[in-house]
């Protein structure tokens, strides 16, 4: 009798158990949808496995060959978000009857990492072809160039289309330039939905990479059109800038690193720099010369808070990798990331 009465008690507790864990289930995958505007961690789980592997042994490939491809991969995932939201419009070549962003100002004889994008998709296209987004393959590469340069890691989530438009235009007129005034700076990142936190930390994925003379020049010599350099550089940083980038006479594409402590390495000396008045970009060093401004206070705190800098970085590229993503049956997966299909 005792029996009797225990089994029914068990099978109770265990119905329960499968009616809560199932609930839980769902109600994992209502939030995952629901808060990242129809994207998933899981997107390519069973259509494409694979994928997140075979782009990161590309981005591993390509870092190896050159640490500066790293940068070169996250800045072009930070101008493509910046312009129609995050749908691969940045990588359209420009033909006779379509015009692309890569002549944009902010993009034009710059951007890198076109070639990497590339092979990536044509792996990409051996093994499940017409799955994975140029978007997606966009995000996941900046992820892991962060990671191959010792930032930190975060889930990518997935499930990014492609656009079939793109907009000069809007990547003239929204990706912020480096002689930025802090207001343009805020202005602009607030546009797409971002905060002054976002700004702050995804502003420090400039400790690495490299910067041209013409994104500099201005504050070496006439900063404010008076004749004089910008008086927040140190003036032993400006000397070596100055020694780089004559006034005159020289090819404006030659380079600097952003970081000029630890260029290849992804931590937390930019923000050291803007402290010490060598930041390189105008952009840069304004978050913390403004006196009294939040940013200000950001760059305080993150040139001593690896920890903190890494955990905000990643949810800010988490946020800014969500803006107006094209889902379901918008847009298209491209066959070939440089023209519509």
């Amino acid at each position: 009798m005792a029996r009797m009465k225990h089994i029914p008690r068990l099978t109770l507790q265990f119905q329960s158990v499968l009616i809560t864990g199932a609930a839980l289930f769902l109600w994992i995958q209502t939030s995952d949808a629901q808060n990242c505007n129809g994207l998933s961690h899981h997107f390519y789980l069973e259509s494409c496995p694979k994928a997140q592997a075979i782009i990161k042994s590309v981005v591993s490939d390509a870092v190896k060959k050159e640490a500066r491809m790293a940068a070169s991969l996250l800045r072009l995932h930070f101008h493509d978000c910046f312009v129609q939201g995050c749908d691969g419009s940045i990588l359209f070549d420009d033909t006779s009857s379509f015009t692309g962003e890569k002549t944009a100002n902010p993009n034009r004889n710059s951007l890198r990492g076109f070639d990497v994008v590339d092979k990536i998709k044509s792996k990409l296209e051996e093994t499940c072809p017409g799955v994975v987004s140029c978007a997606d393959i966009l995000a996941v590469a900046a992820r892991d160039s962060v990671g191959f340069s010792g930032g930190p890691f975060w889930e990518v989530v997935l499930g990014r289309r492609d656009s079939k438009t793109a907009s000069k235009s809007g990547a003239n007129n929204e990706i912020p330039a480096p002689n930025s005034t802090h207001q343009t700076l805020e202005t602009k990142f607030k546009r797409q939905g971002l905060n002054v936190l976002d700004l702050v930390a995804l502003s420090g994925s400039h400790t690495i990479g490299l910067a041209r003379c013409s994104s500099f020049k201005g504050r070496l010599y006439n900063q404010t059109a008076n004749g004089k350099p910008d008086p927040t550089l140190d003036t032993s940083y400006l000397k070596q800038l100055r020694a780089v980038c004559p006034q005159t006479g020289t090819d404006d594409n030659r380079t600097m690193p952003l970081d000029h402590v630890t260029p290849i390495k992804f931590d937390i000396n930019y923000y050291r720099n803007l402290v010490e008045g060598t930041g390189l970009l105008s952009s840069d060093e304004i978050l913390y010369s403004t006196k009294g401004s939040r940013t200000a206070s950001l760059v305080r705190f993150y040139s001593t808070n690896k920890p903190a800098f890494f955990k905000q970085f990643a949810a800010s590229m988490i946020k800014m990798g969500n803006i107006s993503p094209l889902t379901g049956s918008q847009g298209e997966i491209r066959k070939n990331c440089r023209k519509r299909n």
